[in-house]
């Protein structure tokens, strides 16, 4: 038992640690996910923040042992954004036909998403620093990190709000568009996809490139626009008021 205890302290403090654990818990919650037919509450993302959260709590493994494996996981992510750009290359056509009008929906749907957390979170008397974050949260967490820093929110805070505000879209996300009657045609996995890639940035995206791949590309368009309009128009909003 002591060679065991000996053996799990060893483990628990190398930085292989946080990577192997972050890719075993996902590898089995994605075939979970497969198995049930990728529904979506059975979102893999979820289960392993649920999983591995609810371990170091367990175990008692501080966060930054962790992190220091599961890093090379977080810079894959800069990669991974980047290749959602893959399927708008190859809707390009499409995409120059229909550039006004995606514009003015992503310009229309950042500002929804903007306005309604910074009135809810005012309306509920929530501190001011805690509303500049809330505001963020429909940003992918880097940026929205950087963005709530110049109107002074909480970096920290603002990244969990936008992990939190991704897999609520991506959980929610189909049963909404169903409730509004939302078709399953092209022209409906496009709405669909911009809509979620709008709200719920990379989490939604992965969730609609996974369903269909029309409605992940425009969800990644989503997802990019977002970036520049809250990166540039949110810091100007909150410098005028």
């Amino acid at each position: 038992m002591q060679n065991f205890v000996q053996l799990w302290v060893y483990l628990s403090s190398t930085p292989l640690f946080g990577l192997t654990a972050t890719i075993a818990v996902y590898v089995l919650a994605h075939a979970f996910y497969t198995w049930r037919r990728q529904a979506p509450w059975a979102n893999p993302v979820l289960w392993t923040v649920v999983v591995i959260a609810g371990f170091l709590l367990a175990t008692g493994v501080p966060y930054p042992t962790y992190f220091a494996g599961a890093q090379f996981i977080h810079f894959l992510l800069g990669p991974a954004v980047v290749a959602l750009a893959w399927p708008l290359w190859q809707r390009r056509a499409e995409l120059r036909a229909r550039w006004a009008p995606l514009l003015l929906a992503a310009l229309i749907g950042g500002a929804a998403a903007a306005g309604s957390a910074w009135a809810l979170g005012h309306a509920v008397g929530l501190p001011a620093d805690v509303v500049q974050s809330l505001t963020t949260k429909s940003v992918t967490a880097p940026v929205a990190m950087g963005v709530a820093e110049k109107i002074g929110g909480i970096p920290a805070l603002a990244a969990v709000f936008a992990v939190l505000t991704g897999i609520v879209g991506a959980l929610s996300g189909k049963y909404l568009f169903d409730l509004l009657r939302i078709p399953t045609t092209p022209s409906g996995w496009m709405a669909r996809g911009f809509a979620l890639g709008t709200t719920s940035h990379g989490i939604g995206a992965a969730r609609a490139l996974q369903v269909n791949a029309d409605a992940g590309a425009y969800a990644g368009l989503a997802l990019g626009l977002q970036v520049v309009l809250a990166s540039l128009l949110i810091p100007l909003v909150f410098r005028l008021l």
